[in-house]
């Protein structure tokens, strides 16, 4: 699977949307304006930055599971550190790129380091993840002609047998259908296929970078999933599962802080609560 930042775990592939995150930081710059024409009293540009994301799943209606993670941002409006669940995860930059990232344990030790690779033309080429104890996972990404990211592969050996992998197709900036693969004796096939709002999603000026380390289809797509209808793959054919239904609340600056998704048995199922600072 692709890389997660400290993310509450995934209940079922229908609280999937609206990723936690990694889910990461957002930014909406705002004009700036001057009561004169000197250029020199103009207010820098401001960001929107996520600086808290809580999900509360349903799963257990009389005793739902909240989880909370937060962020914090250098001068730059860089995600610089993740907290969840007392777990933190640290980001490095150079010249705007993420060079490095460092997961850290409940004991507050490195668990491992994820080190990030670029190609000739400035693209996420690979991340490769080293362990405390030695082992290693490399994760590679292949871009469709419009520099969309397409596919992922997760390595767990040198010669990549029998990888992970998740697919994308997109609908002009937003991905409709996400296709996961897992490895294993006995493997897995899921698909979800996505509908989407005309709002901007919590993601849309975090760093790029880190948004295809997330490899989450809700954080590299434009806007925001109002449905998610999930499908698991048996006998070479799709068997369908649950379908979400979100209702989102936004605030003044277009960007979601709340999202509530209805279960196909038109029951409360997952609740994503979002909040912001400006920088």
């Amino acid at each position: 699977m692709s890389y997660s930042v400290c993310l509450p775990a995934k209940k079922s592939m229908k609280n999937h949307l609206f990723p936690i995150l990694i889910s990461i930081s957002v930014a909406v710059f705002f004009n700036s304006c001057s009561s004169s024409n000197d250029d020199t009293n103009l207010e820098p540009e401001k960001k929107l930055l996520l600086s808290k994301f809580t999900t509360t799943y349903y799963d257990n209606p009389s005793q739902p599971e909240t989880i909370e993670q937060t962020f914090e941002y250098n001068s730059k409006g860089e995600l610089i550190k993740s907290l969840h669940k007392g777990l933190v995860t640290t980001f490095e930059y150079f010249n705007g790129k993420p060079t490095k990232a460092t997961f850290f344990n409940n004991k507050q030790e490195p668990s491992y380091s994820s080190v990030f690779y670029y190609n000739q033309g400035g693209q996420l080429d690979k991340i490769k993840a080293t362990y405390a104890n030695s082992s290693s996972r490399t994760t590679n990404y292949t871009y469709n002609s419009n520099d969309q990211l397409i596919n992922i592969t997760n390595c767990f050996s040198e010669n990549c047998n029998n990888p992970g992998t998740i697919s994308y197709t997109y609908d002009g900036e937003n991905i409709s259908t996400e296709i996961t693969s897992t490895p294993g004796t006995v493997s897995s096939t899921y698909k979800e296929e996505y509908t989407s709002d005309s709002k901007l999603n919590p993601y849309t000026n975090t760093n790029k970078y880190l948004r295809i380390m997330m490899g989450r289809a809700d954080i590299l797509s434009k806007n925001n999933y109002t449905k998610d209808k999930s499908s698991t793959k048996i006998s070479n054919s799709w068997e369908a599962g649950e379908t979400t239904t979100f209702t989102l609340q936004y605030n003044n600056a277009g960007f979601p802080v709340q999202a509530t998704g209805i279960g196909s048995d038109g029951k409360l199922s997952v609740q994503y609560h979002y909040e912001y600072i400006t920088q």
